[in-house]
């Protein structure tokens, strides 16, 4: 019913910076709001950001100033600019998005993840 695919994870070297994108797709009649959470080994899945489709954003507290989430809504895509990473932002992060469709259905729905690894 909805796809959610990420992109623009990889290797990066401390202090670097990467831009995630997450598109959604499928039978959407609009999408409230979307995320991004991550999930580092052994650890559970933990907020990064959130932005509703009138743009409020929400931040875990200790990534504010260094991550910025965006969104496209006439592309039902998700931004997560981070800047100055640090090796204990590796992770898989997850995009996530709370759509309805035209079914008036209303679900949370995710992405399966992209990694991003920071070196030291």
């Amino acid at each position: 019913q909805v796809q959610l695919v990420e992109s623009g994870g990889g290797l990066v070297q401390a202090g670097g910076s990467l831009r995630l994108s997450c598109a959604a797709s499928g039978n959407i009649l609009a999408i409230n709001t979307m995320g991004w959470y991550r999930q580092a080994p052994g650890k559970q899945r933990a907020l990064v950001a959130t932005i509703t489709r009138g743009g409020s954003t929400n931040y875990a507290d200790s990534l504010k100033g260094r991550f910025t989430i965006s969104r496209d809504n006439t592309k039902n895509t998700v931004y997560l600019q981070m800047n100055s990473l640090k090796p204990k932002d590796t992770a898989v992060y997850l995009c996530t998005a709370d759509a309805t469709l035209y079914t008036w259905e209303t679900n949370d729905y995710w992405g399966r993840g992209t990694q991003v690894t920071v070196s030291s």
